[in-house]
């Protein structure tokens, strides 16, 4: 190797000029190409109905037919989490003999910023 000559300068692709360019996309093409890498990224949602908190006695003594009480009302909005952060709330509602969920309020995502805090 020439004493002249650096392996980081020249001739190769890391850098050196605006991302993308020279690839022949467009903007709009390289930011759909870019949101496509997220979209299929699976994410758990879940939908709370309530919590509470038992001690391992009452827990063991649960059977058929146990009530378990929870923290929320009758009617209350129920909460949509994803990935453990709670990003809507909604009401109950069935659609083709299965649960769903019509939400009702979306969480701005300044309420979101301060769930972290």
């Amino acid at each position: 190797m020439d004493d002249d000559e650096n392996p980081m300068e020249g001739g190769d692709d890391f850098g050196g000029g605006a991302p993308g360019a020279g690839d022949g996309m467009s903007a709009d093409e390289r930011h759909d190409r870019n949101l496509d890498l997220i979209l299929d990224i699976p994410l758990k949602v879940t939908v709370e109905l309530g919590r509470t908190k038992m001690m391992v006695s009452e827990l063991l003594n649960l059977g058929q037919g146990s009530v378990i009480e929870l923290n929320k009302l009758a009617g209350e909005a129920l909460e949509i989490l994803v990935n453990d952060k709670l990003v809507a709330r909604g009401e109950a509602v069935v659609v083709n003999e299965k649960f769903g969920v019509r939400l009702t309020d979306i969480i701005s995502p300044q309420e979101r910023v301060q769930q972290l805090g």
